[in-house]
């Protein structure tokens, strides 16, 4: 299974970016979720959706700003980010789990597959 993340960039306090992650590889249902890590810290999660669609989650910090989605037709996720602020800047990873249909997981360690990295600077 590979995953391609894109979308990244550079952009100013209160922008937007979307970010995609291309999935391939695998015929099977999983779930996706986009982390990110910034410099000096711990990889965390940002926002988590199942194969379905139905079940999403969201770290609080980006509650109302950031959207995540998917389309499985086209085998890709997405992560719609709003009002942008500097301590968004990181790199941003997409992961898949297998076999999640209806459920999210929220940890690292739940995902079997990673993608490269996009970078997001946000500039104040």
């Amino acid at each position: 299974v590979q995953l391609q993340a894109s979308g990244g960039g550079l952009v100013q306090a209160g922008g937007s970016l979307r970010l995609s992650c291309a999935t391939s590889g695998t015929s099977g249902t999983y779930g996706m979720g986009w982390f990110r890590q910034a410099p000096g810290k711990d990889r965390e999660v940002v926002a988590a959706i199942s194969w379905s669609g139905h079940s999403t989650y969201y770290a609080d910090s980006v509650k109302g700003r950031f959207t995540i989605s998917r389309d499985n037709a086209q085998n890709t996720a997405f992560l719609q980010m709003n009002s942008l602020k500097p301590e968004d800047t990181a790199v941003y990873y997409c992961a898949a789990n297998l076999g999640r249909r209806f459920t999210v997981g929220t940890r690292a360690q739940e995902y079997d597959y990673w993608g490269q990295g996009t970078l997001v600077t946000v500039s104040s």
